[in-house]
């Protein structure tokens, strides 16, 4: 009976052949090339941890000695699987031992050989790690894309005119490589601008990274940016590929670029120029492939004259601008982001909250905002935690925003020259002492009955009368239900 060859793989197909014995590698070598592979190799293990992290793309597969003069196989592997989980390794080794074979495989190894073995037994084992090699790696293919398509950033950015425009040109910009410099007040959504831009553009499936240029130590600025060379300042015990290699492909954020010392200005102006960085220590440069994007809060044309800021490497960032409205220009959007953090802040915490009341969205139309979106953010995370219903009342809103600071008493200070409703005004002062309670007790209405002195069957018919909760909302209405005896709608 005819043997079936193993099918052949795509010339493209990279194969990392790493062994100390040159007799070896060069018979592996043929072997491979017949089936069609691409075979780089590596005489030990330090050549194969440079291979792995020089290689443009991750190895699919890789065959390793386990024991070698200058490292271990286990070391190959590791490094390996940290760049990515779907390439698969298979060690080979003259030291057949249960542990060994163990600590292979529970480091992720996809099989393990014993020398010698045959040309033709190793070629059949590759074809089954590589096939599960593409199936791991087309089901990260779909996750990612699952993911994309559910990413915040996928939103809609706002419903007003200005973030409507924002969006379009979002649309036109995203499948180019660009640089886009995006402005605006702290907490406006910078971020999550760039990651739009990224997300639809034809590099989304690489790396989006972000660096908050102002949270970085200057003296270690260049090294985080650009990499470094094993021993080329103290304390660099290994070498760093730095972010603009690590975003090889993808998207890079540099945030707050406003803080850049004036020493990196100039490097950095110069990777825009050449597509190059030079690692800390390194003698040659290495090309990169890496869209930029900047954000920053700054006054960036202030900064520029006053010298703080060098005018060229403005010029090269400022190729297209986006500047970001602060909330407080854009009141429209204010309920429909607060309705979107509500859901995902529900789902995060279990909790069963579905939406906001009137009096709820008319306060938070109503407050200024200062910390933009990020404060309209951590605003819902809070409310949500404290929710004791399903919806967001007054009651769990910051006393800045529910209007519970201003005191009742300006109220009673004096009739007005016309008069006035005086039951309008004692159900004000009523309703602003009944959120304050509130407030202070966390939403728990028990707590608040007490210290405004009611019964709890009173307090929920006061809420009710208020429209500040509905009837029967809560854990605590139960137990209170059962202490109180009067009739509802009779105050006590």
């Amino acid at each position: 009976m005819a043997t079936i060859p193993p099918s052949v793989p795509p010339k493209t197909t990279r194969v990392l052949v790493v062994d100390d014995e040159p007799g070896l590698r060069q018979v592996l070598t043929i072997a491979f090339r017949r089936q069609g592979y691409e075979v780089v190799l590596a005489p030990g293990a330090h050549a194969a941890l440079e291979a792995i992290r020089q290689n443009p793309q991750p190895f699919p597969l890789i065959l390793t000695d386990l024991v070698m003069p200058d490292g271990s196989g286990i070391e190959v592997l590791t490094a390996a699987k940290a760049r990515s989980s779907a390439t698969e390794v298979i060690v080979m080794t003259a030291y057949s031992t249960v542990e060994s074979a163990l600590d292979a495989m529970r480091h992720g190894a996809y099989d393990f050989v014993t020398k010698p073995f045959s040309p033709a037994e190793l070629t059949a084992l590759a074809a089954k790690a590589l096939e599960k090699s593409s199936i791991v790696a087309e089901n990260q293919r779909l996750r990612a894309q699952l993911e994309r398509l559910d990413l915040p950033s996928r939103e809609p950015l706002g419903t007003g005119a200005a973030m409507q425009r924002i969006s379009e040109l979002i649309g036109k910009i995203a499948p180019t490589r660009t640089t886009v410099l995006i402005t605006g007040e702290s907490g406006t959504g910078k971020e999550r601008v760039a990651r739009a831009i990224h997300d639809q553009s034809d590099r989304a499936a690489k790396p989006f990274l972000v660096v908050n240029c102002g949270a970085l130590p200057e003296a270690l600025m260049e090294s985080e940016l650009f990499g470094h060379e094993k021993g080329s300042f103290t304390g660099a015990g290994a070498r760093a590929l730095g972010l603009f290699r690590e975003a090889d492909g993808g998207t890079l954020l540099l945030d707050e670029i406003g803080e850049l010392p004036a020493s990196l200005q100039v490097k950095l102006l110069r990777v825009l120029q050449e597509r190059k960085v030079r690692p800390v220590g390194a003698a040659a440069e290495l090309a990169v492939d890496v869209r930029l994007l900047a954000a920053t809060n700054r006054d960036v044309e202030a900064e520029v004259r006053e010298g703080r800021f060098r005018q060229d490497l403005y010029y090269r960032l400022n190729v297209i601008r986006i500047e970001l409205p602060s909330l407080r220009e854009r009141p429209e959007d204010i309920s429909r982001l607060a309705e979107r953090f509500l859901r995902r802040f529900a789902a995060e915490l279990g909790k069963d909250v579905r939406g906001l009341t009137t009096d709820a969205v008319r306060a938070l139309d109503a407050y200024g905002f200062p910390g933009n979106v990020r404060e309209l953010e951590n605003m819902m995370e809070r409310a949500v935690a404290l929710a004791g219903g399903p919806s967001i009342g007054l009651g769990d809103l910051p006393s800045a925003v529910a209007g519970l600071s201003a005191s009742p008493a300006p109220l009673l200070a004096q009739l007005p020259p016309g008069g006035c409703m005086l039951d309008d005004v004692l159900g004000e002062v009523e309703r602003r002492l009944i959120l304050q309670a509130l407030e202070r007790t966390g939403g728990v209405r028990k707590a608040a009955a007490k210290l405004l002195g009611v019964s709890f069957r009173s307090l929920r018919y006061r809420l009710a009368k208020h429209a500040l909760a509905a009837e029967g909302e809560g854990d605590d209405d139960l137990e209170g239900s059962r202490r109180e005896s009067s009739p509802p709608g009779a105050p006590q």
